[in-house]
């Protein structure tokens, strides 16, 4: 595996690069507070099947830390990648985004859906953002951007590895599974690679009067996620519609219809003080409004298949046999 950088216009960007040159080219994005660091084990086990090249966002490992246009959403982002793979001279290939990566990969399709063979959906943001709607259909909690954004983030400090740690252990992965201590350290250092200020990691935000007092913001990554910015509902609506597997770990804490990391239901849990009712704050269905929006997909003329497997939020790391096995039969 090679570690590598390319300049554009646009920025400087680190990526892995691995696999069998000739071999269908996959495009891998890394989630939230973390890097292509997260995929070495899979481009490991994948190496004779796929050319695959696994870039660093902008903000995290080691690619520039340019500030993050949220009111852009995904955007940014997006714009990034095509620049990645046009300097890389990739006309056609398949894409694999992971978490807030999914949301990468949604975007790109619905910029640039003719260079796309395949889409691989692991454990996605819904296409309504993360935090701030109800109902399959994504509609919005009033005022906009309420519980949602860098408001209900936490940044990760150099001096916080324990619970780093943690939260790997325990969402990233489910608690049974134990990772190598090699590989887990690394995968601390990723996450703390994270670029952290208003522009960057998670972003600005402001309070307001209602439960739980604070709307994203319009600059930083946890807002690109906010439904003030965020609608990848386009997706249904693409003109080529490449296949789409969507594959989550059946213990995901993190993207889920009962989110650990959802105000709102964790305040309807009785987690987080104050909390009005779900009439009023009604916890987001993630997965449904995923489904709902690739059922148009396929309504449309497109194809989708939902491949449930054990596992946390990175079962690509806790169930690998699984995954592959569900990419295997999908490609």
């Amino acid at each position: 595996m090679e570690l590598k950088t390319i300049t554009t216009s646009r920025l400087t960007t680190a990526y892995r690069v691995h696999g069998t040159p000739g071999a269908r080219k996959l495009l891998l994005i890394h989630g939230n507070a973390s890097s292509s660091a997260f995929y070495e084990p899979l481009m490991e086990r994948l190496a004779d099947e796929f050319y695959m090249v696994a870039p660093d966002l902008r903000c995290f490992g080691g690619s520039d830390a340019l500030p993050v246009d949220a009111t852009r959403g995904m955007r940014d982002f997006s714009d990034d990648i095509h620049e990645l793979v046009e300097a890389l001279g990739w006309d056609k290939f398949s894409i694999l985004g992971w978490s807030l990566g999914g949301g990468v990969a949604m975007q790109y399709a619905i910029d640039h859906s003719e260079r796309l063979e395949a889409i691989v959906l692991q454990a996605p943001l819904s296409p309504y953002g993360f935090g701030g709607t109800y109902d399959a259909d994504g509609k919005k909690l009033e005022p906009l951007g309420l519980a949602s954004g860098a408001g209900c983030a936490n940044a990760p400090q150099s001096g916080d590895r324990a619970f780093i740690g943690s939260v790997i252990d325990t969402i990233y992965v489910t608690p049974t599974y134990q990772i190598e201590p090699a590989l887990r350290e690394k995968f601390i250092d990723s996450v703390l690679t994270t670029r952290v200020g208003e522009g960057f990691y998670p972003g600005n935000s402001t309070t307001c009067g209602s439960w739980p007092f604070v709307v994203a913001g319009d600059r930083g990554i946890c807002n690109t996620m906010a439904p003030n910015w965020c609608d990848l509902s386009g997706l249904a609506d693409i003109p080529n519609k490449p296949p789409i597997l969507w594959i989550r770990g059946e213990q995901d804490l993190m993207v889920s219809d009962t989110s650990a990391c959802d105000l709102a239901f964790l305040g309807k849990a009785g987690l987080v003080p104050g909390y009005p009712g779900e009439e009023v704050c009604p916890p987001q269905p993630m997965l449904s409004q995923t489904r709902f929006v690739l059922d148009r997909y396929s309504a449309n003329g497109g194809s989708y298949h939902e491949a449930i497997i054990p596992g946390g939020h990175g079962c690509m790391l806790d169930h690998e046999d699984e995954f592959i096995y569900e990419l295997r039969n999908f490609f």
